[in-house]
C-alpha cells in the first residue's frame, strides 16, 4: 500500500469515528456517497439541489473572528501564465480536497488538511484551448463514486469532457478515448452542422453535473458573442448527457429547437435556423428522487438586439426541466419572452423543500440578473405563487420584435431595485443629488423591462437601469437552509448599466443590423461603469446586499449591506466630515456564501483599506437568523469564488478562493486554533 493510501485510509477512519453522528436517522442515503452531513463537500453547490448549505457548527459566531489560516494553495504555475481571477469552489471527499487550478485548468488533489499537493493532472490542448470561449480555470469539477471506484469528472478549456482516477489524478482508460469523450465531436448542432474541432465557439467553465451514473454538460460561448457578435448565427446552445462509467452519450437537448419541435414556432419566420447561443452556461441543478435535471438558459444571439429572431424565443432565459434518463422535456417557464436585456439565467436553480399554506412544496427557487426570485413547484412547473402577465414598455429600435407582457412574481417581492428612477439617485448632499439628476436627463429611464433603446449625439444615450446584464445576482447564486426554510440571496444595485444601440457601422464585421455601442464611444459595452459622479456611484446606497427570504411565505425577513464600504466613498473630499453607514460594494452579486448550522458566511469582491490600516478584503460572518455581523478574518485579495466547508480530524474548515488585479489565484483554507 502507498503512502497516499495509507494516509487516505487513516483519514477516512477518523472521519468514520467523528462524524457519524452528524448522519440522520433514515437518511435514506447510499453507505458510500459522500454528503455534507458527513462533513465532506462533494458537489460544486453543496449538494445537487444546489443548497450551499452544511450542518457544521464547530465554527460559530463566538468564534468566527478567531479564525486562523490552516494553509493557502497559490496557483500560479498551472499554466503558462498566472491566473488572475480564480473561481473554483474545492470539493472535499475522503480527507481529499479536489480542484481546479491555473491557466491551463489543471486539476489538483490536495490533503485537506495541511494542503499538500497529491497529484495533478493537465491536458495541453494547443490552438484548441488558445482560442477557447470560456477561459482560466473555471468553476470547479465534478465527483463519482459507486462505492468501488472514484472518478473526478471536469471539462478542459478545449471542451472534452476528462474521467480521472480520483487516487491516482490518472486517466480512466475505460471512459470515453483513453479517459476522454471530445464533446465538440459529439455536439451535432440544429440541422447536424459539425463544430469545427479547433476553432468552433463552443466551451463551458461551469461544472458537469452528476447524478446518479448521469454525467450531464452545458455549453457557453464567448462573452463577446452576446455583445458584439460576429454574426446572430452563431454556435447553437445545447446540454448533453454521458454515462458516468462507459462515457457514452445518452442523451441531447437542443435549446434552440429545430423546426418541428416544440417551441420551434416562438422563432417567427423560420428564425431558429439563423440564430445561436442560448446555451447553458451556469450550474445545473438535479432531483435524483424525482428522476428530472433542470437546466437554467442564457440568451439568444444577440444579448440586446432580438431583430433577427422575432417572437418569444423558447427556450431562451428558460428554467427547463428534463427526463435526467432521457433528455426529454418534462416543463419549462420562460422568465423573460423575446430576451433583449441580457437577464440571461445565471445562476444555477435552487431545490429547495418547503412548507406553504400547510401543504409540503417539493419547490425550485431561481434567483436573477433581474432581483426577482421565481419559485416553482419542482414536479410540474406551476408557481407556487401566481406569476403574473404584465404590460411592459414597447420600445422604436428599427426592426426589433417586442413582448407586449414579462413574467412578474407576486412573492416574493424583487429583493433589489429595478429599473431606473430619480428616487435612486446620490443624495450625499444636495450638489450631488442635483448634479446627478442632470446627468439622468440624458438617457432614458424607466422601470424593470424598459428596452434598449438607440443612442444618439444629439438625442438620449442609450436606457439605463439598476438590475440589469451585470445587477442583481450573479453566477454564485443564492443558498438555502432545508431546516429552518429561508433562503439567502446576494445582489448588487450599485451603478446603472447602459444598454445601448447603435447602427452596425460594418456589415463585413458583423450581420447583425444593431449592435451594442454609443456614437460617442463607438462599439462596445459602452459606459457600463462610467457613469460616476466625481468618481462615486451615481446611485445611493446599499450598492450590493444579502437578502433573507422565507420560502413558506415568500417574504422578506431582513437585508443587510455586504462589503465595507468603498475607499473612493469613505474618502471622498465632498463628503469630509460626513458619517456614511456601511453601504455594501458595488460587486455584492458576484461572490456566493456558504450556510452553516448557525451562520452566512461570504466574503468582499473588492479591496478596501481595513481597520487596522492593511489593503485586502474580508471574509464575513452573519448571524443567519437576524444578519448581524458576527466575525470577519482578513484576506490579502478578493473573494473570487464560492467558499466550502468541511470536517476533518475534528475540525471545521472553511475554504475560499480569491484573487484579482496584480494578485494571482490563491485557495485560503481557515481552521479555528489548535488548543
Amino acid at each position: 500500500m502507498s503512502r497516499h493510501d495509507c494516509r487516505r485510509l487513516l483519514t477516512l477512519v477518523s472521519i468514520v469515528v467523528v462524524l457519524t453522528p452528524l448522519l440522520p436517522l433514515g437518511s435514506g442515503e447510499a453507505p458510500f456517497q459522500p454528503s455534507t452531513k458527513k462533513g465532506e463537500w462533494p458537489t460544486y453547490g453543496g449538494d445537487l439541489a444546489n443548497t450551499r448549505y452544511s450542518p457544521l457548527d464547530q465554527i460559530n459566531a463566538a468564534n468566527f473572528g478567531k479564525l486562523q489560516l490552516a494553509w493557502s494553495f497559490k496557483t500560479d504555475h498551472f499554466g503558462p501564465r498566472p491566473e488572475f481571477k480564480l473561481e473554483g469552489t474545492p470539493l472535499m471527499v475522503g480527507g481529499t480536497l479536489y480542484a481546479t487550478a491555473g491557466t491551463r485548468r489543471s486539476v489538483i488533489a490536495l490533503d485537506a488538511m495541511t494542503g499538500e499537493l497529491l497529484w495533478v493532472h493537465g491536458e495541453r490542448e494547443g490552438a484548441r484551448a488558445d482560442g477557447a470561449p470560456r477561459l482560466l480555470s473555471g468553476r470547479g469539477l465534478a465527483y463519482w463514486t459507486d462505492g468501488r471506484e472514484e472518478r473526478i469528472l471536469y471539462i478542459t478549456l478545449g471542451f472534452r469532457l476528462v474521467a480521472l482516477d480520483a487516487k491516482t489524478g490518472t486517466r480512466v482508460s475505460t471512459f470515453g478515448r483513453d479517459g476522454i469523450v471530445d464533446l465538440k465531436e459529439a455536439a451535432i448542432i440544429g440541422a447536424g452542422d459539425p463544430i469545427d474541432l479547433v476553432t468552433g465557439e463552443i466551451g463551458l467553465n461551469a461544472t458537469p453535473t452528476v447524478a446518479g451514473d448521469v454525467v450531464i454538460v452545458g455549453a457557453a460561448f464567448s462573452e463577446q458573442s452576446g455583445t458584439l457578435p460576429k454574426t446572430h448565427n452563431n454556435t447553437k446552445g445545447l446540454v448533453q448527457a454521458y454515462d458516468a462509467r462507459s462515457g457514452k452519450r445518452l442523451w441531447i437537448f437542443r435549446t434552440i429547437p429545430a423546426p418541428g419541435e416544440y417551441g420551434s414556432e416562438t422563432w417567427e419566420r423560420d428564425s431558429s435556423f439563423v440564430n445561436g447561443n442560448n446555451g447553458v452556461w451556469t450550474q445545473i441543478s438535479a432531483d435524483e428522487e424525482l428522476g428530472i435535471a433542470y437546466l437554467p438558459v442564457e440568451t439568444p444571439t444577440g444579448d440586446y438586439y432580438g431583430g433577427h429572431r422575432p417572437g418569444n424565443n423558447l427556450f431562451g432565459e428558460s428554467v427547463v426541466a428534463v427526463d435526467l434518463k432521457t433528455g426529454l422535456r418534462k416543463w419549462h417557464f420562460q422568465l423573460v419572452h423575446h430576451p433583449i436585456w441580457g437577464f440571461d439565467i445565471a445562476s444555477p436553480p435552487i431545490l429547495a423543500d418547503i412548507t406553504v399554506d400547510g401543504k409540503k412544496v417539493k419547490a425550485l427557487a431561481q434567483p436573477g440578473k433581474q432581483s426577482f426570485l421565481y419559485v416553482f413547484d419542482r414536479q410540474t412547473g406551476r408557481p407556487v405563487w401566481p406569476i403574473e402577465e404584465r404590460p411592459v414598455p414597447k420600445g422604436d429600435v428599427p426592426g426589433e420584435w417586442y413582448s407586449p407582457t414579462q413574467p412578474i412574481p407576486t412573492k416574493p417581492p424583487a429583493y433589489d431595485r429595478q429599473g431606473s428612477f430619480e428616487e435612486y439617485l446620490v443624495d450625499f448632499t444636495p450638489q450631488l443629488r442635483a448634479d446627478a439628476v442632470k446627468l439622468l436627463s440624458r438617457y432614458k429611464t424607466g422601470p424593470i423591462f424598459t428596452p434598449p433603446s438607440l443612442a444618439t449625439v444629439s438625442g438620449t444615450q442609450g436606457t439605463l437601469a439598476l438590475s440589469a446584464g451585470s445587477g442583481g445576482t450573479n453566477w454564485p447564486g443564492g443558498a438555502f437552509d432545508p431546516e429552518t426554510h429561508m433562503l439567502y440571496v446576494p445582489s448588487q444595485s450599485g451603478q446603472f448599466y447602459l444598454w445601448d444601440l447603435i447602427a452596425n457601422p460594418d456589415q463585413s464585421k458583423s450581420d447583425m443590423r444593431y449592435l451594442k455601442g454609443n456614437p460617442n464611444t463607438g462599439l462596445g459595452q459602452g459606459g457600463l461603469g462610467a457613469l460616476n459622479l466625481q468618481g462615486l456611484p451615481l446611485t445611493r446606497p446599499p450598492y450590493g446586499r444579502i437578502s433573507a427570504i422565507n420560502m413558506d411565505k415568500g417574504e422578506i425577513v431582513w437585508q443587510v449591506p455586504h462589503g465595507e464600504t468603498p475607499d473612493v466613498v469613505r474618502n471622498h473630499p465632498a463628503l469630509k466630515g460626513m458619517t456614511i453607514p456601511r453601504t455594501g460594494q458595488p460587486c455584492a452579486g458576484l461572490v456566493g456564501m456558504v450556510v452553516t448550522k448557525t451562520l452566512i458566511v461570504s466574503g468582499e469582491c473588492s479591496i478596501t483599506t481595513t481597520s487596522t490600516g492593511q489593503r485586502g478584503a474580508m471574509l464575513r460572518a452573519y448571524d443567519k437568523s437576524t444578519g448581524s455581523e458576527v466575525g470577519a478574518v482578513y484576506m490579502p485579495a478578493p473573494q473570487s469564488g464560492s467558499p466550502m466547508t468541511y470536517m476533518l480530524n475534528g475540525k471545521q474548515y472553511i475554504v475560499v478562493a480569491v484573487g484579482g488585479g496584480n494578485y494571482f489565484g490563491e485557495y485560503l483554507a481557515f481552521t479555528l486554533p489548535s488548543r
